[in-house]
């Protein structure tokens, strides 16, 4: 899996990706993460890269040439187009089922715009489509293009230890994640659930995946209209709603 970044802010991406699993992942040579300075392909004697926006108000608009021209940087000499997505708050929302649409891709190009956005010429030019994080907005997109990059890589093969390792995580399969416990045994006076430290991985499964449903329930319950769930999940929810009335 390959990814290139176009930003203004390439340190910003290299302090927090060039550590712990992604950083690893990258060594190893799993992932591939390149940061392009759009300010390199500027024009401008200055290294500018915004210009007032035609419609006024306030703020700064990027230029579209310097987008553009780190762009076909990126890209020159591919016999395929790059999956190009710009990061921005009117786009569609990510979420797990993105990341795991995302994790199919071999590369993806991010562009993160500042000061008031992106010419819209370029971006239609040039963009697959645009991604949002949430409903806020940020200073730029280097944030949402590193959530992006993380969440994907990690459910690359070899990024983790083992698949298990996200699986089982919230929202992979719709559920929130099962509490979870390490070492004391007892703390502050409460005990492990003692059907973990029972031996009996039935029972252990079992407990997760009920334990799954009841923080969901509890958290999200939204997320269960679109879950998949069994008729032993729904049996389960129904006499855990009973108890609690």
């Amino acid at each position: 899996m390959k990814f290139d970044v176009l930003t203004l802010f390439p340190a910003m991406l290299e302090a927090v990706l060039g550590d712990s699993i992604i950083g690893r992942a990258r060594e190893n040579g799993i992932i591939e993460l390149n940061f392009t300075d759009i300010r390199d392909y500027t024009k401008n004697k200055h290294r500018k890269v915004d210009d007032y926006p035609y419609s006024g108000g306030g703020g700064m608009l990027m230029s579209p040439q310097p987008v553009y021209d780190a762009y076909k940087a990126v890209t020159e000499g591919l016999d395929y187009k790059p999956r190009t997505i710009y990061m921005s708050p009117q786009g569609r929302v990510f979420n797990q089922s993105v990341a795991k649409e995302l994790a199919r891709e071999e590369h993806i190009v991010l562009l993160c715009g500042h000061y008031e956005g992106v010419d819209r010429r370029v971006i239609d030019e040039i963009v697959d489509e645009e991604i949002s994080i949430g409903d806020f907005v940020l200073t730029g997109g280097e944030i949402p293009a590193m959530a992006v990059i993380d969440a994907v890589s990690r459910l690359i093969p070899g990024v983790l230890a083992a698949a298990g390792s996200y699986e089982n995580e919230s929202h992979y399969s719709g559920l929130l994640e099962y509490p979870q416990y390490t070492r004391p045994q007892e703390w502050h006076g409460v005990e492990i659930p003692e059907v973990l430290i029972s031996g009996h991985h039935a029972n252990i499964e079992k407990w997760k995946r009920e334990q799954s449903l009841i923080e969901t329930l509890k958290k999200r319950p939204d997320m269960l209209e679109n879950a998949e769930l069994t008729d032993d999940d729904r049996a389960f929810l129904e006499h855990y709603k009973n108890e609690r009335t």
